[in-house]
Formats: structure tokens, C-alpha cells, sequence
């Protein structure tokens, strides 16, 4: 049975650096498949969250060169997380909460891992799971 976040967590995320370009971070994306990067510091504390959308609508919607902007730029106050030890039945409400759809997971202020929508699909329960994608933007 499934209990902790750790269980469904992505381990070992890749970072995007803060002062690695917005263009830096559209090309890994696009490497890895994904549609978000966590955003850390040369320290390798997590700073915040860049998506596919925060690029298209924060950088080329408003007219700036994603190779003249720095990742960091975009990180916005201080991350939503989570712990790899707390409840997963605290997620469905954290992502409706803060509309979003990946949460990092951070112990001792690192960063260890990340919990995706679809992961808490195949752990919750059905009912849990039909509110948690009604709730949520499309990611």
C-alpha cells in the first residue's frame, strides 16, 4: 500500500540553473520530455518552477528574448513542496489549493524529487483522482 509521497515521487529531478537562459531551459524540456523544471541555485536549493507556459506566456507573449532571460527571472516567491515523508493523501489538496500540477519534494531544504499529477492518478482512489483532474489546468 502506498502511504508516502516518496513512494510516488520522480526521483533525482534535473535542475535547471538560475542563471541559465529561458532558451537553455525550453531546449532541456524538450529533451527530456517534460513540461516543467525545477529552478535551482548553485547551492542546489530549489528556487521555483518553470513550465511551457510561464516561457510562452511570461517571456514571448511579452516580447523578451528567452536567450537574454535568465530562468531564475521566473522564479516567483517561494516554491510550493512537500515532503517525501508526509501523507500522499495531502496532495490532491496542496495541487488544487495552489492550481498546480507537479509539486517538488524537498528534505532538508533539497531538492529529491517531483510528484506529477499522473503520479497521484495511479495512487489515489478513483473519486480522489476524478476531483483532483476536474480541479486542475490542463498541464
Amino acid at each position: 500500500m502506498v502511504t508516502t509521497v516518496r513512494q510516488i515521487m520522480t526521483p533525482h529531478p534535473e535542475c535547471i540553473r538560475s542563471h541559465h537562459t529561458v532558451m537553455e531551459a525550453a531546449r532541456r524540456m524538450a529533451v527530456l520530455g517534460v513540461g516543467a523544471l525545477p529552478i535551482c541555485g548553485t547551492d542546489d536549493r530549489l528556487l521555483g518552477m518553470i513550465t511551457d507556459r510561464d516561457i510562452a506566456v511570461k517571456v514571448i507573449a511579452h516580447g523578451k528574448d528567452p536567450k537574454a532571460t535568465w530562468a531564475g527571472d521566473l522564479a516567483q516567491g517561494a516554491a510550493i513542496t512537500i515532503g517525501p515523508d508526509d501523507p500522499i493523501e495531502l496532495l490532491p489538496a496542496i495541487m488544487v489549493a495552489n492550481r498546480i500540477s507537479r509539486l517538488p519534494v524537498v528534505d532538508s531544504g533539497r531538492l529529491i524529487g517531483i510528484v506529477a499529477r499522473c503520479d497521484v492518478a495511479r495512487a489515489m482512489p478513483e473519486m480522489r483522482v476524478a476531483d483532483l483532474f476536474d480541479a486542475l489546468p490542463v498541464a
